[in-house]
């Protein structure tokens, strides 16, 4: 079968329509109309939900289709740059912009109370502590990588592509588990990161990919039959590339958490310092003698003036001569 040439026209024009595509298109659809059908109920109810979140939210479930029905897709079967984008939108892309935008947190806002408590309790639930583990997660992250774009799986995928477009699902759930809980704002229940970690863990992830790419760079033999070995070349150049981006993007929403949580814990640290004063300034303060003959009267019967410690008792009722 001869290369699809690559023309503009081609780009603009050479969508997927067979099955799968046309699937994974209903599915965003159907997951965008939630999702803002939900901030609207927000809305409705006064509460206002972040706009931002919405704008990436929709952003990746964009990178989503363009990577199983845009031309990207359809340049994949002749070009490995082409393959190597659409990888890139369904690990490096789609997820940490579907994490940003929050949905678990949209979900449980906004769901019925029986919907709520199911959710909890996927949320709690051992197996997704067990899928949803580090070693599992960074194992089907970068070992699908490895095993896919280093051994001969990407030629035979390639020559079958219901296998494909499966191998691309898994994909795209691993670069969701990995990227959650880096960049996401939803509450996790199990494997809490810290910040530091967060960063930490995406360096060393910068540094496997570069590595990946590199090898893919200094092969000595095409990727898949379809694909040549310049082409090769150029799409482990641009996996390298890419990683460096990808991890210094990623820094980016980090930081920004980290900062606005050291923030938070000041404000409430200060909150906590200041009626801890208030307390003991109160518990501390000299009684102010009576100014005047009703003050002497509340003293008589309260034994302490309104406005000072233990002013929050009910007041005794006065008879003022």
């Amino acid at each position: 079968m001869q290369p699809l040439q690559f023309t503009l026209h081609n780009a603009l024009t050479q969508w997927q329509w067979s099955p799968f595509p046309l699937l994974v298109l209903a599915a965003v659809i159907a997951v965008g109309v939630w999702y803002l059908r939900s901030d609207w109920k927000l809305a409705m109810r006064g509460r206002r939900w972040n706009g931002t979140r919405t704008a990436a939210f929709l952003a990746g479930l964009v990178a989503v289709d363009l990577a199983f029905q845009s031309p990207v897709a359809t340049f994949a079967m002749s070009y490995f740059q082409s393959h190597v984008v659409q990888h890139l939108l369904l690990m490096v892309v789609a997820p940490p912009l579907l994490a940003l935008g929050a949905p678990s947190t949209l979900l449980l806002q906004t769901a019925s109370r029986r919907t709520k408590t199911r959710w909890l309790g996927v949320l709690r639930s051992k197996g997704f502590a067990v899928i949803t583990h580090p070693v599992l997660v960074w194992s089907l992250y970068f070992g699908t990588m490895f095993v896919f774009f280093l051994s001969p799986l990407i030629n035979v995928a390639m020559h079958h592509m219901a296998l494909m477009d499966a191998i691309n699902v898994v994909f795209l759930f691993g670069g969701l588990m990995f990227w959650w809980p880096l960049v996401g704002i939803d509450p996790i229940i199990h494997w809490k990161m810290s910040y530091g970690a967060r960063l930490v863990t995406l360096l060393v992830g910068a540094g496997v990919e570069t590595f990946l790419g590199i090898s893919i760079l200094g092969s000595s033999r095409p990727e898949a039959s379809m694909y040549t070995l310049a082409g090769t070349h150029a799409g482990g150049g641009l996996l390298w590339a890419a990683a460096e981006l990808a991890t210094f993007t990623g820094l980016v929403p980090i930081f920004i958490q980290w900062v606005r949580s050291e923030d938070r814990a000041g404000a409430r640290a200060d909150a906590h310092a200041d009626r801890a004063e208030r307390a003991h300034t109160e518990e501390t303060a000299e009684p102010r003698a009576p100014a005047n003959a009703w003050e002497a009267a509340w003293m008589a019967k309260a034994g302490q003036l309104p406005g000072t410690a233990g002013a929050n008792s009910p007041a005794p009722r006065l008879t003022v001569p």
